[in-house]
């Protein structure tokens, strides 16, 4: 299980539908919506 950087939400990353990649890692989502969000401003939701 992994968690949604954009909502919160907890997503089984093996059933997740959304999906996509930054800097070498996999961000899982669990809407159309939030992973849209993410690649808009991913340095917001992600802690480098």
């Amino acid at each position: 299980m992994v968690r949604d950087v954009v909502c919160g939400m907890t997503i089984d990353e093996e059933s997740a539908k959304y999906k996509t990649e930054f800097e070498g890692n996999a961000y899982y989502f669990c809407s159309q919506w939030c992973m849209t969000e993410f690649k808009a401003n991913p340095e917001k939701y992600v802690k480098l």
